[in-house]
């Protein structure tokens, strides 16, 4: 059963866990027969749990894949898989990922969400999507911490996610790890079909993006909140919804400065992962 902070006191302190934001790949990438273009890639993903102080009692995480206007928990105890990705080989549509959902920890992370003024809902039916499974199958391929999973706002506000991310801050010191998943280049017509026109500025903006996650603190929210002011911003994210999660790790972050634990170039687009604290 998740104890609240409050009722800890009694409990051996361990360090708090960091705030991460890491890429889930394209689709079930890892799974298919797609030499050499996601092995960097997905060694990241096996290596996670090394750089964490300990095993997460829980896991909430922030994908690219599920929009709400209220933010939204998952809040069955046994989650299903959503198979939201399209034309790939059927073998990729029977992939597994048993982790327990919380109901505990959606009730807390409601009432967390409620103490800060930020609208919250439940959904039991709701399982885990692929920005969820297909990179913890690789990180914490045991399937043994429960996750939950909470929904962007369909406004995406950069602001108010970043708002949402300091809301959920206290449950780093109870040893939750909070995870947002995406991509930090996510232009699916020059990605996937190869667009060596658009290599510089993916690069420009991976430089800039770099640079804003690990700035101190103050300076790297503000900077945040004036992404698409970036060179190369909206050539990189026509739609925000796969860097949105990063807004989520980096308010969690509070005062933690970032760090690049992740860099790589896949199909000639850069691409980063962060660590916060």
């Amino acid at each position: 059963m998740f104890m609240p902070a409050t009722d800890l006191s009694t409990t051996t302190a361990r360090p708090q866990q960091p705030t991460l934001f890491i890429p889930h790949g394209g689709g079930p990438c890892f799974f298919m027969d797609w030499p050499q273009t996601w092995d960097h890639m997905a060694a990241f993903l096996r290596g996670l749990g090394n750089i964490l102080p300990q095993k997460p009692d829980a896991i909430v995480v922030v994908s690219g894949h599920w929009e709400e206007q209220a933010v939204t928990v998952t809040s069955n105890a046994a989650p299903d898989l959503i198979y939201d990705y399209y034309g790939f080989p059927p073998h990729t549509y029977t992939l597994q990922y048993p982790a327990p959902g919380s109901p505990d920890v959606a009730r807390h992370i409601r009432t967390l969400l409620q103490n800060a003024g930020i609208a919250s809902a439940a959904d039991p039916q709701r399982g885990f999507d692929h920005g969820v499974f297909i990179p913890f199958m690789l990180a914490f391929p045991h399937a043994d911490i429960p996750v939950v999973e909470l929904s962007l706002q369909t406004a995406l506000d950069p602001a108010e996610h970043l708002a949402i991310g300091a809301a959920l801050a206290p449950l780093r010191a109870q040893n939750v790890l909070i995870v947002g998943t995406g991509l930090s280049y996510h232009n699916l017509r020059h990605f996937m079909n190869g667009s060596p026109v658009t290599d510089q500025p993916a690069q420009a903006f991976d430089t800039w993006l770099t640079a804003t996650a690990c700035a101190p603190p103050p300076e790297r929210n503000l900077r945040l909140t004036q992404w698409a002011q970036a060179p190369g911003a909206r050539l990189c994210h026509p739609r925000e919804e796969h860097l949105l999660p990063l807004m989520i790790a980096a308010g969690a972050a509070g005062q933690d400065k970032g760090q690049q634990i992740y860099s790589d170039t896949v199909l000639g687009k850069a691409l980063s992962g962060y660590r916060f604290g």
